[in-house]
């Protein structure tokens, strides 16, 4: 796992530990409700992460759009699928997610283990 992975998960995993340690009932029962709908029901859990990735992408959030990769491969979403869903959430959104897009495609490949490809002269 790179740096980058390992960095973001124990980040997450330590500020969700400190948040939910405080007496807030409202945070706990948002974060008690966001748990609840990935879960799976009508839609399975593939489908809801695919749906949360392509929310993320419109809404721009990099650290919503770097957990719902990680989601994804965790469900088993294969690279060709990832691709249709970033396709989906460029066309929602439009190209201002072109510079999110570049970096969960990153995030994607450091998950994967991919090397970046050597750039092109122009």
């Amino acid at each position: 796992m790179s740096d980058r992975i390992e960095q973001f998960t124990a980040f997450r995993q330590r500020l969700n530990e400190r948040i939910l340690a405080q007496d807030n009932q409202v945070v706990r029962r948002f974060f008690a409700l966001d748990t609840q709908t990935y879960k799976p029901g009508a839609l399975d859990l593939k489908t809801k992460e695919m749906l949360g990735l392509v929310a993320s992408l419109v809404l721009r959030c990099d650290d919503c759009i770097s957990y719902h990769i990680a989601q994804c491969v965790e469900a088993g979403v294969s690279e060709d699928e990832l691709f249709e869903v970033f396709s989906v959430g460029l066309v929602v959104g439009g190209s201002i997610v072109i510079p999110h897009l570049r970096r969960g495609v990153d995030f994607l490949d450091q998950m994967l283990g991919k090397d970046a490809p050597p750039a092109t002269a122009p």
